[in-house]
């Protein structure tokens, strides 16, 4: 079994589909989903253990004391974060500056401690860094804060929230860090930083004689830990491409919140990783829990490739509320804050798509976008990266829950070594357009239906598509693709029209600009032997086109 080692990278997706790939990756999607409070946990964790002192050190230290003891705030903000904040720059630069805010403020439950140490408060977000001392816990565990919140003295919970929480190997503890949307109105705020309960989690795995080269439905069961059974059922996709589709049944509600099944195939003793594109726990009609996952072809030799069922099972539960009193300020962030409204047109000429204001912080920079294009919020730009003086930074795009839904932020994290004043050229870059047509309305008349594949070609807005239909069991399946890359895929489709419209159920979860244009419908208890299938809307792909906007000066 492998041991699990942290990665983070975040992106929200709960009904989206957060990928998980094999158990080492697992946990890094788990946090990218949100196991870890708001969203997910992170990793093992070791005995907690104090570390050997060399003499150099104890030296260091006896001369540090006078200081240390005047400066409280150094001890505070100067602490060994580990790589918990090796994708931020800024906030490392922040804590290197001493513009930190100290907390200082400590819980301890059933053996565990949890420690606030600094807050990052600007006005684009909230920041709280903080550690958690375990104890003793074997290599296959790790602990996970759960329901991690920031609440005004109203009690109301802030929007944008999300924690991460790494095991450092060195240092023996979690570091971790909580981050909100939320900043305060005035210069000084009181606030309530919570969490629900923590929890320890193993790893564990259950074998599964699947055979990936069958197209028929694989049914395995499981009966432990909350889980029922799983159903497995493969698809070709492509020359060497295989998607693994599986449901998972529970028995038990609450199992679903933690375990993050997955099928795991081993070769030679290796678990492969799922590709890109994989993703997880959408429920489908029954409730169930299914994963997409993508693998070569090549990667599962017949013979070869055994296949397990990962998940997590939680072994303690240390309940809270884990609560604490702060009073946070932006104050000192203030004079390295630059806001900017914009109002410019993300393409020339077009007014689809505004971009608002920016606003830059010494850890970050915030663009908003604005959709006025009805019922399509996305930007038809799906890379964004901002060119700032010379340097190019990658972003991304979050949303809150409560957010304005065609209101569109992007987020860029500041490199610890760039500074940013007025004059500072950035310019913003979307580039990989992805543009959405609905012009199409000529149905695709499915004839002779059966346990048969049938495949016929029509052309789709000029590209040339594939429809491939055929039963399995009671179940009508509806696979399309292009081979011109160009062709970004057929979202979903729907038999009929009007009040007699029968809606496919995707099986594939595919995303703009994920370069891959095959999709599957599924049509439950499906009974006629023809059908006039309809499709609701397809992209079109332009990985070379580019946008470019000059924010300033």
């Amino acid at each position: 079994m492998d041991k699990i080692e942290p990665t983070l990278k975040r992106q929200l997706n709960k009904d989206e589909n957060v990928p998980y790939p094999d158990f080492e990756n697992m946990w890094n999607r788990m946090e990218e989903a949100g196991h870890t409070s708001a969203v997910v946990d992170s990793t093992p964790a070791r005995v907690s253990t104090r570390r050997h002192k060399s003499w150099r050190r104890i030296a260091m230290a006896a001369s540090l004391s006078a200081l240390l003891a005047a400066a409280p705030v150094y001890a505070a903000i100067h602490y060994d974060w580990g790589n918990v904040l090796r994708d931020k720059g800024g906030l490392q630069a922040v804590l290197d500056q001493n513009m930190g805010q100290p907390l200082g403020q400590t819980i301890s439950k059933g053996g565990v401690t949890l420690t606030l140490r600094t807050a990052i408060v600007d006005e684009n977000r909230t920041v709280i860094l903080y550690n958690l001392d375990v104890g003793k816990r074997a290599d296959t565990e790790f602990w996970d804060l759960k329901g991690m919140s920031l609440k005004d003295e109203h009690g109301k919970n802030s929007e944008g929230e999300f924690s991460y929480l790494q095991w450092d190997e060195k240092n023996q503890r979690y570091n971790g860090y909580f981050e909100s949307d939320w900043s305060p109105k005035q210069d000084t705020a009181k606030v309530r930083l919570t969490a629900d309960i923590l929890q320890l989690y193993s790893q564990q795995e259950v074998d599964l004689q699947l055979d990936s080269g069958s197209e028929k439905a694989q049914s395995f069961q499981i009966g432990k830990d909350g889980m029922q059974k799983i159903e497995v059922k493969a698809f070709k996709q492509g020359a060497d491409k295989i998607l693994l589709s599986s449901a998972i049944t529970f028995d038990r509600v609450e199992s679903k919140a933690w375990a993050y099944p997955q099928i795991a195939p081993i070769v030679q003793g290796k678990t492969l990783h799922a590709l890109s594109g994989s993703t997880y726990g959408q429920p489908n009609d029954n409730g169930d829990y299914t994963t997409q996952q993508y693998f070569k072809s090549s990667d599962l030799p017949a013979g070869q490739t055994t296949y397990k069922l990962q998940y997590t099972k939680v072994e303690k539960n240390i309940d809270g509320p884990w609560a604490f009193d702060l009073q946070l300020s932006k104050k000192q962030m203030e004079s390295g804050t630059i806001k900017t409204e914009l109002n410019l047109p993300l393409e020339p000429g077009v007014s689809d798509h505004i971009i608002e204001k920016m606003v830059v912080t010494p850890t970050q920079i915030r663009v908003a976008v604005r959709s006025k294009v009805k019922g399509f919020a996305d930007i038809p730009y799906k890379k964004m990266a901002l060119e700032v003086n010379g340097r190019t930074l990658e972003g991304g795009l979050f949303r809150s829950p409560k957010d304005d839904p065609y209101l569109m932020n992007y987020k860029f994290e500041l490199p610890s070594d760039l500074v940013i004043t007025k004059e500072t050229p950035i310019t913003f870059v979307g580039k990989y357009k992805v543009t959405t047509h609905e012009d199409d309305k000529t149905p695709v008349l499915l004839t002779d239906i059966s346990t048969k594949k049938q495949t016929l070609d029509r052309a789709v807005g000029g590209y040339p598509v594939q429809w491939t239909y055929y039963m399995r069991g009671n179940d009508l399946y509806v696979e399309t693709g292009s081979e011109d890359a160009h062709f970004g895929g057929i979202n979903q489709t729907h038999i009929n029209l009007g009040k007699d419209r029968i809606l496919g159920r995707p099986v594939t979860v595919n995303f703009a600009g994920d370069g891959n244009n095959k999709a599957i419908d599924v049509y439950k208890d499906f009974k006629q032997t023809e059908a006039s299938l309809y499709m609701f809307y397809y992209t079109t792909d332009e990985p070379d086109k580019e946008t470019r906007v000059q924010l300033q000066p």
